[in-house]
């Protein structure tokens, strides 16, 4: 080889090594900078449930990384968040398949369509959104037919009965009454709850719901309590198929008040990712 390709070849190696070391370095950065992040939002939902007269415990972290690369979502996972969400089915497809072996338990937060919840069940361990009676048939139809050990919540069997597999699900309540998010309106929860007999593959563990886009915190507040209200008046009449131990309210703008107001589960992400390049 002639010097002056020599010096080319040296050229363009030092160029990729160079670039190299600088992307490790910066995945290096924004790694530390995720676990930052990680470490004060779970200060904050500790203070937050101190202040509710609970234990930080009582309340799941939920890391929402549906805007995020595959590497910050290892990033997040090294930081100890191992319950992830994602709102889109196509998403969690891709995610679970290219993270395949982390620890990760796979939440679907977001709206989920029937023809999307054969995919779907096989991944993911809670469905927040149920929205519909006929979304909750189509998920006790497709879970019937699915392998025992398949499903999220399937790994483990109901006491009793080693030969039924349950899917953990919540019912979307839309309590804010926006004409543009989907869920229930609260008078449709009790009725639905009423028919759960009928689906013996799927066990109804609580309710979600989305502050309203509009508001302000104080309207958030309102609104997350609105939720436990329920919640509390329809425990005592739920059938043996609901547990509605689970109440999953409040994202990265309103998560404190959220637990203040009885969240079991928060869904937070930019707060996780706040920092770094996706």
């Amino acid at each position: 080889m002639s010097p002056v390709l020599c010096r080319h070849a040296l050229r363009v190696f030092e160029a990729s090594f160079s670039q190299t070391r600088a992307a490790s370095v910066n995945m290096s950065n924004a790694v530390a900078r995720i676990a930052e992040n990680v470490a004060e939002v779970r200060g904050r939902i500790a203070t937050a449930a101190a202040r509710s007269g609970r234990a930080a415990d009582a309340v799941t972290l939920v890391a929402v990384t549906k805007y995020v690369s595959d590497e910050a979502v290892r990033g997040v996972v090294a930081a100890g968040c191992k319950e992830l969400g994602e709102s889109r089915p196509q998403q969690i497809w891709q995610r679970a398949s290219d993270l395949v072996g982390l620890p990760i338990r796979w939440h679907m937060i977001g709206h989920l369509q029937r023809n999307k919840v054969r995919r779907t069940l096989p991944v993911v361990s809670l469905i927040h959104s149920v929205d519909s009676a006929r979304l909750l048939a189509a998920i006790d139809e497709e879970l019937a037919h699915l392998p025992a050990a398949s499903s999220g919540e399937g790994r483990r069997p109901d006491a009793g009965d080693t030969a039924i597999r349950r899917q953990a699900v919540l019912l979307e309540v839309n309590v804010s009454g926006e004409t543009a998010k989907h869920g229930l309106r609260p008078a449709e929860v009790e009725p639905l709850l009423a028919s759960l007999a009928e689906c013996r593959h799927v066990g109804v563990r609580g309710l979600m719901c989305m502050a309203g886009l509009e508001g302000d915190l104080d309207t958030a507040r309102r609104e997350f309590a609105s939720l436990r209200e329920l919640r509390d008046h329809l425990r005592p009449r739920c059938p043996p198929e609901a547990t509605l131990d689970e109440l999953s309210m409040g994202m990265s703008g309103d998560f404190e008040v959220a637990v203040e107001e009885g969240a079991t589960l928060v869904r937070v992400g930019s707060a996780l990712f706040e920092g770094i390049a996706n």
